[in-house]
């Protein structure tokens, strides 16, 4: 369905680049912000959901792969130390996510 909409100038040629510079159409902006509007298309939730699917993500700890070659003992101890760094990141966020949709107290009642 067409639906046609007047706008100022300087609102129109702004969206035109915000939209060129997304790599989409002028009509696909426009859907996209009236998606928002309504609800729809809530950047914040598809920001959860995808932080939900990552907290679960596990970075390869298989080492037998041919990518592996010899380190140093001190780039191993990084490297050692990095992924432990990592994994308590993601063991802290999925707390945080658990703590989240924990119900309180207040609302049993």
């Amino acid at each position: 369905m067409a639906v046609s909409v007047r706008m100022d100038p300087l609102l129109e040629k702004e969206m035109a680049q915000a939209a060129k510079r997304r790599g989409i159409t002028k009509s696909q902006f426009i859907v996209e912000a009236v998606e928002r509007a309504l609800g729809r298309n809530d950047p914040s939730e598809m920001y959860l959901k995808v932080m939900q699917e990552m907290a679960s993500y596990q970075i390869g700890s298989d080492t037998t792969g041919p990518e592996v070659v010899e380190s140093s003992p001190r780039k191993q101890a990084l490297h050692d130390k990095l992924r432990a760094k990592h994994a308590q990141e993601q063991a802290d966020y999925a707390e945080f996510l658990k703590a989240r949709q924990a119900p309180t107290l207040g609302d049993a009642a």
